[in-house]
């Protein structure tokens, strides 16, 4: 397949109207995914191409979105609705974490909730408190849930289609921050199984697990620590749940060292259940303790100053691999 470079935005896009092309029972809705495009643009033109009954301008309730979409989902239809913000969705909790997860099972099987559910989260445009906050760990939780959260164009394009096929209910996270990050992405249809990690780039000294925008900082700090001679393999797991545990025990097993780098604040995080799973099952692997790298336990403060002081950064990954090293 020929590739070409296009934003993360744009590879979201080409997956959603891909996946509506080929089946009649994808439809998106949501607050402003109609006329204006999305809040971020991701959806624009989709309207003018699929009409209004398969690009559906909703009211704001993010309750309602979700109870349609779960209803839809139940009698066969594919729905893609989109939260504007990651801080909504405390909102349509119940309809998620009760309904979504729980019907299939409930049922005996005999109902299917193909429902993939868009939210950019993520701090970094100076939102404050209420609309940058990385929530992804609280759906990690909830059985019957799958969580998506890709860190390049190439990685959304893939795992999206794949989210909006897969018959359970996915959450699909996507970094704000990571938009207008540009990457070769292939002109061919190709799906990205969920569950599968990526390894973003080798290395033998020490691993770092990390997820969404964080894979990007850690990449810089792998390659700034490769010049003091220390080699970093960093894996992206791609999917939260399910999780490729062997991926992550088998770097671990290589490189004898754990750090994991999240946005999230730390206490309860995903980071947790990462440091978890290895020190249960490669402990005798590991030859220094377990770092996490992960936000404050605050709420994101408005002032840039203050945010970019919370929010992990290339410096701090650093440091804790040299603490282990």
């Amino acid at each position: 397949m020929s590739s070409r470079e296009i934003t993360y935005a744009e590879a979201i896009r080409e997956a959603l109207r891909e996946e509506m092309a080929r089946d009649a029972r994808v439809f998106i809705l949501g607050e402003d995914v109609g006329v204006f495009g999305g809040i971020f643009g991701v959806t624009k033109g989709l309207l003018a191409e699929f009409g209004e009954e398969r690009v559906r301008d909703t009211p704001i309730s993010e309750l309602g979105i979700i109870g349609l979409s779960v209803g839809a989902a139940a009698v066969g239809m594919r729905p893609v609705p989109e939260i504007m913000f990651a801080d909504l969705l405390p909102l349509c909790m119940e309809q998620i974490v009760n309904q979504a997860a729980k019907m299939h099972y409930m049922f005996g099987g005999k109902i299917k909730i193909p429902i993939t559910i868009r939210v950019p989260q993520g701090a970094g445009r100076r939102t404050a408190a209420q609309h940058s906050q990385c929530l992804d760990a609280w759906f990690v939780h909830v059985p019957g849930l799958k969580v998506v959260a890709p860190s390049t164009p190439y990685d959304a394009k893939g795992l999206l289609k794949a989210s909006i096929r897969d018959d359970n209910p996915v959450i699909f996270f996507e970094h704000k921050m990571l938009y207008r990050m540009r990457g070769p992405v292939p002109e061919g249809e190709y799906l990205i199984p969920l569950g599968r990690a990526d390894v973003k780039r080798e290395g033998s000294d020490a691993t770092i697990v990390a997820t969404s925008l964080m894979v990007h900082r850690a990449l810089e700090a792998a390659a700034e620590l490769a010049g003091e001679g220390i080699s970093v393999e960093v894996i992206d797991p791609r999917t939260l749940s399910p999780l490729d545990r062997g991926a992550i025990l088998g770097s671990v097993r290589k490189t004898g060292r754990l750090i994991i780098a999240e946005e999230a604040c730390r206490t309860g995080g995903f980071g947790a259940e990462v440091a978890a799973i290895a020190a249960e099952e490669a402990i005798d692997a590991l030859d220094a303790p377990i770092r996490r790298v992960a936000a404050f336990d605050v709420p994101i403060p408005f002032s840039p100053p203050l945010e970019d002081y919370v929010i992990p950064d290339k410096k701090r990954i650093i440091e804790a691999v040299r603490s282990v090293v």
